[in-house]
């Protein structure tokens, strides 16, 4: 009973999905075709496009599950203790140093491998 119920809504699924993409096509065919038409007209018809297609994009189980993933996102992005100016700059600065050393250390140690070949191999 399970599996029928499953295949059922996969099937309903990949219907809705179907249609999303048509609808999505359907809107650029048309906003090409319809190039002469007002741009307004034609931004308010895709806008209403993309919102019936969000709509029944919406009804699938992975739709769902996105919006169920969002929203627990921004849950998360609220809990997060973002630094404050001083401290931003603090660490930018940190990660500049830190690069430039790294950077003057590597050039270094290019210019004695370099030596190193040449002296090994007389060029």
């Amino acid at each position: 009973m399970s599996a029928n119920i499953e295949s059922q809504s996969g099937a309903k699924d990949s219907l809705l999905w179907g249609l999303v993409f048509i609808i999505l096509v359907a809107t650029v065919v048309a906003n090409s075709l319809y190039s002469e038409l007002s741009v307004a007209i034609r931004a308010a018809a895709v806008v209403v496009a993309l919102g019936v297609a969000g709509f029944l994009a919406y009804q699938t189980h992975k739709g769902k599950n996105t919006v169920a993933f969002a929203k627990e996102s921004r849950l998360e992005m609220r809990k997060v203790v973002w630094p404050n100016r001083q401290e931003a700059i603090q660490t930018t600065l940190i990660v500049l140093a830190v690069t430039a050393v790294v950077g003057l250390f590597l050039f270094m140690l290019d210019g004695l491998l370099v030596w190193l070949v040449n002296l090994v191999t007389g060029v």
